[in-house]
């Protein structure tokens, strides 16, 4: 009987995807270090499309002294000499007005603003607020201080507005667009909101997902018909003959099918900007 071995580790993902190709019984042409790209190239598409591959974060970061030395005072110079004419030339900088990210933080949702709206003085309007018309939450309605709160947080988005953010997965440097001077200090903490892939060392359930073993199978399916190519029309012993061509085709459409199927139902769907 056979053992039913959970797949918790990307060495039992190869196992099974390599079972359910034939393995005993039919020999798989894929080297080893092969199959280990191509579970690397599963995990990377599962993590940039499927819902499960990411996790919503809040990371915590502290301001440091050198981040804002770094930010207001070194700066990329780079001089740019038009090509039709050598004599004019134009010097260019860029800030350094970034931190560093983890690898693992796919992209950044925002960064929560740097005031402190917890904490109330008797001059703040929403002390008043509670003072003169939350006396009493049984008898008193709070539908107008919940309107008044929504409206104080749109005239704040309007006169202070977000502080820009750009971010890219590749430099891994989130850059904040702000008077680094005097925004923030020395020892001041940034939350930011960001989706991170899952880290299958910690959770490995990540292995056992059925869109993923499909996938991957289909992808070492692919693998196998390419190496096979190359001995296409070749007999064998007992007159059989290699199709690697049929495998790589087949494995193609079955990978095309699963393409679309995790744009149609596991692919979150994208952010718009509405008003």
């Amino acid at each position: 009987m056979a053992q039913n071995n959970p797949i918790t580790s990307r060495e039992t993902l190869k196992q099974y995807c390599l079972r359910s190709l034939g393995k005993p019984v039919i020999e798989i042409n894929v080297e080893d270090d092969q199959v280990e790209d191509r579970i690397d190239e599963a995990l990377q598409y599962f993590a940039q499309y499927h819902y499960d591959g990411t996790e919503r974060m809040y990371l915590k970061y502290q301001i440091t002294a050198d981040d804002k030395t770094r930010a207001v005072a070194n700066e990329t110079l780079s001089t740019v000499t038009d090509s039709a004419d050598s004599t004019v030339t134009a010097v260019w900088r860029e800030g350094k007005n970034y931190i560093p990210m983890p690898s693992n933080v796919m992209s950044v949702v925002q960064v929560f603003p740097f005031t402190d709206k917890a904490a109330l003085n008797l001059f703040d309007v929403r002390y008043q607020l509670r003072l003169n018309d939350l006396y009493d939450f049984s008898s008193t309605s709070i539908v107008h201080y919940d309107m008044t709160l929504r409206h104080l947080d749109m005239l704040d988005h309007i006169l202070t507005g977000e502080r820009p953010i750009r971010y890219n997965a590749h430099k891994n440097r989130l850059y904040i667009d702000m008077d680094w001077n005097h925004d923030v200090d020395a020892g001041d903490y940034l939350i930011i909101e960001c989706f991170r892939k899952l880290d299958g060392s910690s959770f490995t359930d990540v292995f056992d997902d059925i869109f993923l073993k499909k996938y991957l199978t289909q992808l070492i399916k692919r693998q196998w018909g390419a190496n096979l190519i190359k001995f296409q029309g070749v007999a064998m012993l007992g007159g059989v003959a290699l199709n690697g061509e049929q495998l790589y085709t087949q494995a193609q459409e079955e990978l095309n099918k699963l393409e679309e199927q995790i744009q149609l139902a596991y692919e979150l769907p994208p952010q718009y900007m509405v008003g």
